[in-house]
């Protein structure tokens, strides 16, 4: 029997210890997703979540016995979000960092071929480990790779000692420039002397300390919902697979750009050293209302051929006009003999869409339910 509460408020099962994995801007509440999951499904049925993130609503599906599957477009959250559900073997992974780190010192001249921001962020030692793992980690096809990888991004950037960086947010990247500047400002010019094999191992041994998760039947793709989903609709029709619980929060309209929030993750990942605005259809913070528009509505249409007649329909959303009322008119159109329910969600606290503009009067998100019954 699952104890939910042992999961969402503590450390003393291996579902506790991989449930938070991976710092990510716009994350669901951990607690949010299993009551969700809890109250709007049962045992056997299949979830599904066109928005994953880090996938914390498939974590829930897949802990609590639910046929879980995911979409996500970028590859820091689909990382974190497919090790947790399924962690390589901890003697595997070790025996992997150590190889990488083996080859570090191939890097010598590259390190000294970096940029400003890279020698003020990164110890030498620290900084040749990452090119190593950049260069042989094989993140998108192997699982232990993957592991590996997933652990680094995680410590890749924070505070001071939680960190292999030298002092910076955790759940974002701040940018280049910006950084510079404030390391210079508060004298902390010089990063920490750091060796990655003790810093990573202590990592492990804290992860790994009760086992591995069992997670049931569930998996996160890393792509396009707007393509991913034509694939997902042909396999689930040849199988007379419904899908009774589309449990998501889409982006919201110029608010989050996870690419640009995450530019140094992706650098890691085999990105661009200098982060670049990125041009590709919905991987950067919407600016046209008509694109976001046609994304919402061409993924909650697609969906809407994969749900059962009695599926419940449960989207987190931002409660600014544009994107409330945007959202909710699609799921109206797309889910007709649906009820809705809208459940307001006020913050206390200062949130994202207060911090890029929102000028309501109260903060927060508001949830649109909507089921048959």
């Amino acid at each position: 029997m699952i104890n939910v509460k042992d999961i969402v408020k503590g450390f003393k099962t291996p579902e506790s210890r991989w449930a938070r994995f991976g710092p990510y801007y716009a994350m669901f509440p951990l607690d949010f997703a299993f009551e969700v999951v809890e109250q709007y499904s049962n045992i056997g049925d299949f979830i599904i979540d066109p928005f994953a993130g880090r996938s914390s609503s498939i974590y829930a599906g897949g802990v609590l016995g639910r046929h879980s599957l995911g979409i996500e477009i970028n590859p820091v959250g689909w990382l974190y979000g497919t090790v947790k559900l399924q962690p390589a073997g901890k003697s595997e992974v070790i025996c992997r960092l150590f190889e990488i780190y083996s080859k570090r010192n191939y890097y010598k001249k590259a390190v000294e071929r970096m940029p400003l921001f890279y020698r003020m962020c990164y110890c030498d030692e620290v900084l040749k480990f990452l090119l190593a793992s950049r260069k042989h980690l094989d993140w998108e096809n192997d699982c232990v790779d993957a592991t590996l990888m997933s652990i680094l991004l995680v410590y890749l950037h924070g505070k001071l000692g939680e960190g292999m960086s030298n002092k910076m947010m955790m759940t974002k990247a701040m940018g280049i420039n910006y950084s510079i500047n404030w390391w210079k400002k508060h004298n902390l010019t010089t990063p920490p002397e750091i060796n990655p094999i003790d810093f990573i191992m202590k990592k492990l041994d804290w992860r790994y300390k009760k086992g591995i998760p069992a997670v049931f039947d569930s998996h996160v793709i890393l792509g396009d919902s707007t393509i991913e989903l034509d694939k997902i609709i042909q396999d689930a029709q040849e199988a007379d697979i419904r899908f009774s619980l589309l449990f998501t929060s889409p982006p919201y309209f110029s608010v989050t750009n996870y690419y640009s929030d995450q530019w140094l993750r992706l650098w890691l990942l085999g990105g661009s050293e200098i982060p670049k605005s990125r041009k590709e259809k919905y991987k950067t913070r919407f600016s046209s209302k008509k694109d976001y528009y046609i994304l919402l509505n061409n993924v909650f249409g697609k969906c809407a051929s994969l749900v059962d007649k009695n599926s419940t329909i449960y989207v987190r959303t931002d409660r600014r006009d544009f994107t409330f009322n945007s959202t909710l008119e699609i799921l109206h159109n797309h889910f007709p003999q649906h009820k809705t329910e809208i459940r307001d969600r006020p913050f206390r606290k200062r949130t994202q869409t207060e911090i890029y503009g929102n000028s309501s009067v109260e903060n927060g998100e508001i949830d649109i339910i909507m089921s048959r019954k």
